[in-house]
């Protein structure tokens, strides 16, 4: 079903896309993430997306999701704002499900939605994809973009999407008009401009629960920071997500040889984040 030339992203491509702060530099100008994600029932998604932010350099994390979460996430990131206000960019839906989702809830999603700030969409976030028109990159593992799709009239299956990884992502950019970023040993990264990047994992150890909210969070902080880009240059989200990718791998790869090869936690993945984008801003 592919009909381009994919690329693989590497560190010099990724660190690109990095810079640390200058002199002038405060926490507003870094990049303010607005977050709501987890639920009762995934609260630990919020937590992992929120440590992943700060991590990656974010200037300030505004966590407004679900009150029965937020003291879970500002007890473990203190220094997580929990009350609105400014952002430039969203991370919304991670450890959420969209069948079981409050009237309050469904208003804030659109609310964050209508703000017109880059959107990264995960989880019980990907129902939304449409609804707005900022610069957009969804998150789905194989399932998940299967049942999107199915959702859509695009008529596949889990083993179709995982025997074709490239051209059901070029499809769903298609036909959905925003980034993807399909999860996988290899992730494929794409948009409707004919955009095409794989990210090969660093280590498989990142096939375990909680590892798909930190990318979340990668992605998020990465697009908060570039915000002004991300409104002029419409590829742009294709290549912060693929960067975010990389780093996630890299952290995941770092994380494991702390362990002599060993796993990781989604927890280490976060964790590893400062000196792998460390070593990427001295490339």
């Amino acid at each position: 079903m592919g009909t381009g030339t994919w690329r693989e992203w590497t560190a010099e491509d990724a660190s690109e896309w990095l810079s640390a702060p200058g002199a002038d530099d405060d926490k507003y100008r870094r990049g303010v993430l607005g977050v709501i994600t987890g639920s009762p029932d995934y609260p630990g998604a919020a937590v992992l997306g929120v440590e992943a932010a700060h991590r990656t350099g974010v200037g300030m994390v505004r966590f407004t999701g679900p009150r029965a979460v937020r003291q879970a996430v500002i007890t473990a990131r203190p220094e997580t704002v929990g009350v609105a206000g400014r952002v430039q960019a969203w991370l919304l839906g991670s450890g959420m499900d969209s069948s079981h989702r409050s009237f309050l809830l469904a208003g804030e999603l659109q609310h964050a939605l209508a703000s017109g700030e880059p959107t990264v969409l995960d989880a019980g976030g990907l129902d939304l994809v449409g609804s707005h028109t900022a610069p957009t990159v969804i998150t789905p593992h194989s399932r998940e973009l299967a049942n999107l799709l199915n959702e859509r009239d695009v008529l596949t299956s889990v083993e179709e999407v995982d025997a074709d990884p490239p051209g059901w992502a070029e499809r769903a950019a298609q036909h959905l008009q925003v980034a993807v970023l399909l999860k996988g040993s290899v992730t494929h990264v794409c948009d409707p401009a004919g955009t095409r990047l794989t990210v090969t994992a660093a280590t498989h150890w990142l096939a375990s629960a909680g590892t798909g909210d930190v990318l979340g969070g990668i992605v998020g902080a990465l697009a908060a920071t570039h915000h002004d880009r991300l409104m002029t240059d419409a590829t742009a989200i294709t290549r912060l997500a693929a960067t975010a990718a990389y780093i996630h791998g890299q952290a995941a790869r770092r994380a494991s040889a702390a362990w002599d090869g060993g796993p990781v936690t989604a927890l280490d993945v976060a964790q590893a984040i400062p000196p792998v984008i460390g070593g990427l801003l001295r490339r």
